[in-house]
């Protein structure tokens, strides 16, 4: 365990809730609580309690009853941070909070930092580094599939995908290095075809990683839906309707919307990100027409679009519009056809929009926004054309920039291992490039690191945690 100083932190948030967790972790931890825990079964010392005991009792500082709390005790090396630590259930009064907090500090404790009690845990070898970014990834999960990836990081997932590669890649390289030692003898440790397996193993491993980000950072950060169509369709209110608030401005009045409206509704525990964006059509208007360019802007960055049709209008201009969109979906991209206004619209748009040929990618659903009628079959729609079901069915799905980046190189320095078996080039440079992409791997889970980059990864964290 590394010496540190001891430190506190409140562990929830002031003033949300009925009880608040003082956390105080260190060589002192339970010396400094002792000092003012005063326990309700008589005079016994925290220091001679069991680990992972709970005790009820008195804060008490100069003679004043600060509070009656419940200390709950945890031994190094068994705690979250690997050391002594006490935590502290206080009432939720603020003012408790931070009296019980200046009481801390003057016995000798400090003020955590930002993520300080999670760095302590990796330093301590309780977690790598990346089981320590999923603990924030994990307190930041909105939804039920960022929670699920973050919960599996933690455990463990992606570091032992990561650390059974270097393992392997360790082997070889040693071996490599190994004939160097024996070069006037021209021997050879290292089976260039079996290293060749190896690094096409590799290579495909972190390729199959580095490619997942894309999936990870939707889950992470939620499914782009771009609500789009002409204006006074009732674009506006479907996303009110959705969101089930008035987000958007909603007016019969042509060209309302000119900007993009964003926000993210939780559905079938996957999160969905809207755009409302501007009407489209012809004008001269300078900032409606701004508006209208970000429309396409977004509807490019969509996994799923949402064309929203006035049933109210004529088929031939609904198919007309229909088929400029289709013009602008891309492979990969699903478009699913919103019949609006059905209750004062048209039957025969409705009924030849039924009979229209759909593509491959699209649907069609009518709904009345304004009513919120036949709303659930379009959210069960929007589930279903994108899998959200599966979304999370993968073990390792890569949900960090900074991974990500480090698997960009990493990828490049395995190329350049199979290119230089290709080419046939000696063990010194071969060794050079494995090293490489060991070092890259390593820089994922913390076997190699600098106080630079704990100090970034760190500082993003929230006191207390």
């Amino acid at each position: 365990m590394i010496e540190q100083s001891t430190i506190c932190a409140i562990s929830t948030s002031p003033g949300t809730g009925a009880i608040a967790i003082i956390r105080l972790s260190g060589t002192e931890a339970i010396g400094i609580a002792d000092q003012i825990f005063h326990s309700q079964a008589g005079a016994q010392l925290l220091s001679d309690q069991p680990a992972n005991t709970a005790h009820y009792g008195q804060l008490i500082y100069n003679g004043d009853i600060i509070d009656e709390v419940v200390v709950t005790l945890f031994r190094a090396p068994h705690s979250y941070t690997g050391e002594d630590t006490v935590e502290i259930s206080c009432h939720g009064s603020v003012y408790i909070q931070q009296k019980i907090l200046e009481i801390l500090v003057g016995l000798g404790a400090s003020l955590a930092k930002p993520g300080e009690y999670t760095q302590r845990a990796f330093l301590n070898g309780k977690m790598d580094l990346s089981q320590a970014e999923a603990v924030a990834d994990l307190i930041a999960s909105s939804n039920a599939a960022a929670h699920r990836l973050a919960v599996n990081q933690m455990r463990g997932g992606f570091s032992a995908e990561i650390r059974e590669l270097r393992n392997q890649l360790l082997h070889f390289t040693s071996m490599v290095e190994l004939e160097l030692d024996f070069a006037e003898e021209d021997v050879e440790f290292a089976d260039r075809k079996e290293l060749r397996k190896l690094a096409e193993k590799v290579e495909s491993l972190i390729g199959k990683l580095k490619n997942s980000f894309q999936l990870g950072n939707v889950i992470k950060n939620g499914i782009p839906v771009a609500i789009v169509g002409e204006t006074n369709v009732g674009k506006s209110t479907l996303l009110n309707a959705l969101l089930n608030e008035d987000k958007a401005l909603v007016s019969d009045i042509h060209g309302t919307t000119r900007d993009v409206i964003e926000d993210v509704v939780n559905i079938h525990g996957t999160a969905f990100r809207f755009f409302d964006t501007a009407g489209l059509r012809e004008t001269k208007d300078h900032i409606e027409s701004m508006g209208i360019e970000r429309t396409y802007h977004k509807l490019n960055e969509a996994a799923v679009v949402l064309l929203v049709v006035d049933t109210q209008n004529p088929y031939s201009i609904i198919l007309s519009r229909i088929e400029k969109i289709r013009k602008r979906v891309t492979e990969g991209q699903h478009l699913i056809i919103v019949a609006n206004k059905t209750d004062i619209g048209r039957e025969e748009t409705s009924n030849q929009l039924r009979q229209m040929q759909l593509q491959e990618n699209e649907e069609l659903t009518f709904i009345v926004a304004k009513e919120k009628q036949n709303l659930d079959e379009l959210i069960d729609m929007m589930a279903r054309v994108v899998n959200a079901d599966a979304l999370y069915r993968e073990d390792i799905i890569v949900t960090n920039i900074r991974h990500y980046e480090i698997l960009k190189n990493a990828h490049e320095s395995i190329l350049r291992v199979l290119e230089g078996l290709d080419s046939g080039i000696t063990g010194e440079f071969l060794s050079q490039d494995i090293r490489e992409c060991l070092h890259y791997l390593g820089e994922i889970t913390g076997d190699i690191t600098t106080d630079e980059i704990l100090g970034h990864i760190f500082k993003n964290f929230c006191i207390g945690k």
